[in-house]
C-alpha cells in the first residue's frame, strides 16, 4: 500500500472543521460504513445541558447528529483511560433522551438514539475491536425474543424492540491490527494511523482524504490543532505519570504490609519455638536433679536412666 501524508487527526476534525454542511459527507460516510445503513445527516446539534444545568454534570459529546430518520447520533473520542467510561455512556444518553423530548409529549416521541465511541485505551475485557450492544428481552422460562405487536409496530414504525432503544458502539482503536479487512477497519485504520492508504474505498474517506489534509490548515490553525495535539501528549503524560506514582505506592504499601505481616508472623513463631525450647530445658533440668537424688540414694546408673529418660553419658558425667 502506498500512503499518503498525516491527515488531520478525526477528534479534532469532528471539533472545528467537521461541522460545516459542505463536510457532512465525511461524517455520513463513517457512520454509514459502521451502520451498514445510508445515513443523511439533517443538522448538527449541541446538548442543552450545559447551559440548563450550571452546577450539574454536562453532557459533552464532540458531536451529536440528527439524521433523516429523525436519529439522534452521538459520537464521542476519548483518548486517556476512565473506568468508568461504560456508565458515561449511559450518562451520555440518558441526557440527550432528556433533553430532547418536549414537556407534554407522550413517550411515542422519543427519538432513537445511536451511542457511537471511538476508545484508545483497553476498555474492558475482549478480544474484538468493534462492539454493538442493544437492548432485547429474552423469556426467562420460554428463551423468546418479546416482539411488537401491530399496533406498536405502526407506532413506533418499527418490527423490533431493540429499534427503540439506544444502541452502543465501542471501536477500541488501538486494538486494530492495521490489516483493513473491509470499509469500517479501513476508517479504523484512519483512526488509528491518521493516514489513508491510497487503496481504501469506503464512503466518505476520499473527502476526508481530501479536506483533512495538515497542509490545508491556516497559519491560525495549524497553531490551534499543534495547541491541540501538546495538550493530549501533556494528559497522556499526567496520566502515565499518575499511574507510576500509583504503582510506586502500591508497591511500597504491599512492602510495608509484607513486612508487618512477616514482622507478627515471625514474632509468633519464635515465640512458640522459645516456648517449646523453655519447657524442653526445664523437664531436663527436672530429669537431672532427680538422676543427682538417686544416685546418691545408691541407684545404679541403669535404673537411673529409666527413671529419668537420661542417656548412660548424661548421668555419668553427673
Amino acid at each position: 500500500m502506498g500512503s499518503t501524508r498525516k491527515l488531520i487527526s478525526f477528534d479534532w476534525a469532528l471539533k472545528k472543521l467537521l461541522r460545516h454542511k459542505a463536510n457532512f459527507g465525511i461524517i455520513e460516510g463513517f457512520l454509514s460504513e459502521l451502520l451498514v445503513d445510508d445515513i443523511k445527516i439533517r443538522k448538527i446539534l449541541e446538548s442543552e445541558s450545559n447551559r440548563e444545568y450550571k452546577h450539574a454534570r454536562c453532557n459533552r459529546v464532540d458531536m451529536m447528529v440528527e439524521n433523516s430518520k429523525n436519529e439522534l447520533i452521538i459520537v464521542e473520542i476519548q483518548h486517556e483511560a476512565e473506568y468508568d467510561y461504560l456508565l458515561r455512556m449511559l450518562f451520555g444518553v440518558s441526557r440527550v433522551l432528556v433533553e430532547y423530548i418536549k414537556q407534554g409529549e407522550p413517550y411515542s416521541k422519543i427519538k432513537k438514539v445511536i451511542s457511537i465511541n471511538l476508545v484508545y485505551f483497553n476498555l474492558g475485557q475482549g478480544e474484538d475491536y468493534v462492539y454493538h450492544g442493544k437492548t432485547e428481552f429474552i423469556g426467562l422460562n420460554k428463551k423468546d425474543v418479546l416482539k411488537l405487536d401491530s399496533y406498536q409496530q405502526e407506532l413506533y414504525k418499527t418490527e423490533k424492540i431493540s429499534d427503540i432503544y439506544p444502541d452502543y458502539y465501542i471501536l477500541k482503536i488501538n486494538q486494530f491490527n492495521d490489516i483493513a479487512r473491509n470499509t469500517i477497519d479501513e476508517w479504523i485504520y484512519f483512526f488509528k494511523n491518521e493516514r489513508i492508504e491510497d487503496n481504501f474505498t469506503a464512503r466518505g474517506l476520499k473527502e476526508a482524504q481530501k479536506e483533512l489534509d495538515i497542509m490545508k490548515l491556516s497559519d491560525e490553525e495549524r497553531r490551534e490543532y499543534e495547541a491541540y495535539l501538546d495538550e493530549l501528549r501533556y494528559e497522556a503524560s499526567m496520566f502515565e505519570s499518575s499511574y507510576k506514582v500509583g504503582e510506586m505506592k502500591g508497591e511500597k504499601r504491599g512492602l510495608e504490609k509484607g513486612l508487618k505481616k512477616g514482622l507478627k508472623k515471625g514474632l509468633e513463631k519464635g515465640l512458640e519455638k522459645g516456648m517449646e525450647e523453655g519447657l524442653e530445658k526445664g523437664a531436663k533440668d527436672k530429669a537431672l536433679k532427680i538422676a543427682r537424688e538417686s544416685l546418691k540414694e545408691g541407684l545404679s546408673i541403669e535404673l537411673v536412666s529409666k527413671l529419668t529418660g537420661l542417656s548412660r553419658e548424661e548421668i555419668e558425667k553427673l
